[in-house]
């Protein structure tokens, strides 16, 4: 373990700051609030986000409330929440799943999705330097994905911030975590075979999100799409394309898509058919430039 392979530092440096806990989420999360609160800077890890359901009261009751149900007396803005979200390939129904959303319906929490790992660094750290509680949700496949030399130096990420990263005048695509992979090569497939212009849009941040960047890309390109691996029905992209329905209603030449997994528990050897692969999306482009 971690003590067997850096020894005499490990006992000096870190032990009485990093420990292994019961396994039990609510308590886990219960003792990063209590920790935060007392002026700690804490860092709680949930070992896949489909179980941080246990501790879900103690994050939307009280993380969240602690700095408005006091007057701003006292609160637990020093607690990061770090989980492994998404799916993995072989997760099945209860290590594939992406509940942002959930989260993202109460006031007082951040919720942050990085897209890959010099994101994941910047935006980590942007969380634990912030003053308010934060969740960070981490794509599983990241933990597998070697294909990016991570700056060693510290440096930070804008929370609420969100970020092009491709630009495009015909069609606008939103996403956050994996899928902005699938997005940027669906730009790609759109502009070989379709001849069309895609942007392609990084969220980042969940909660609170940056209306103004897609917003912007909206009114520009005229047409959007919004892709997340959750269930279509309520998931977070639903927020984003009621606000540009109600912003960007002048500049919409087509109604405002989403592709998302379907409204059912994820499924193990179907899990292909359920995500939002770049065939679906595909599809979705050459649904909104045909439209009229």
């Amino acid at each position: 373990g971690i003590n067997a392979e850096y020894g005499d530092f490990w006992q000096d440096c870190c032990a009485s700051r990093v420990f292994n806990t019961p396994l039990t989420e609510q308590g886990i999360i219960g003792f990063g609030i209590g920790a935060a609160a007392a002026g700690s800077t804490a860092i709680a890890e949930i070992q896949f986000a489909d179980y941080i359901f246990p501790g879900f009261d103690q994050l939307v009751n009280e993380a969240a409330k602690y700095r408005y149900r006091s007057g701003n007396e006292y609160d637990c803005g020093r607690l990061t929440v770090r989980a492994p979200w998404g799916a993995v390939g072989h997760g099945a129904l209860y290590h594939s799943q992406s509940p942002e959303a959930y989260f993202a319906h109460t006031p007082g929490l951040k919720i942050v999705v990085p897209r890959g790992p010099i994101q994941a660094k910047g935006l980590l750290l942007s969380c634990i330097l912030d003053n308010n509680p934060c969740i960070f949700f981490e794509p599983k496949i990241l933990y597998r994905l070697a294909a990016e030399e991570v700056p060693l130096g510290t440096y930070t990420i804008p929370l609420s911030q969100a970020e092009i990263v491709r630009q495009g005048t015909d069609v606008t695509m939103i996403g956050w975590g994996t899928v902005v992979h699938v997005l940027l090569e669906v730009a790609s497939m759109a502009e070989e075979q379709l001849g069309v212009s895609c942007e392609v849009i990084d969220l980042q941040t969940i909660a609170p999100y940056d209306a103004q960047t897609i917003e912007a890309s909206v009114k520009k390109t005229g047409k959007a799409m919004v892709v997340h691996e959750a269930p279509l029905t309520q998931g977070f992209g639903a927020e984003i394309a009621a606000r540009l329905q109600e912003k960007c209603f002048l500049h919409l030449e087509a109604p405002v898509q989403r592709v998302a997994g379907w409204d059912t528990p994820f499924p193990y050897i179907y899990e292909p058919f359920y995500l939002p692969d770049k065939w679906r999306c595909l599809d979705t482009v050459k649904k909104l430039v045909d439209f009229m």
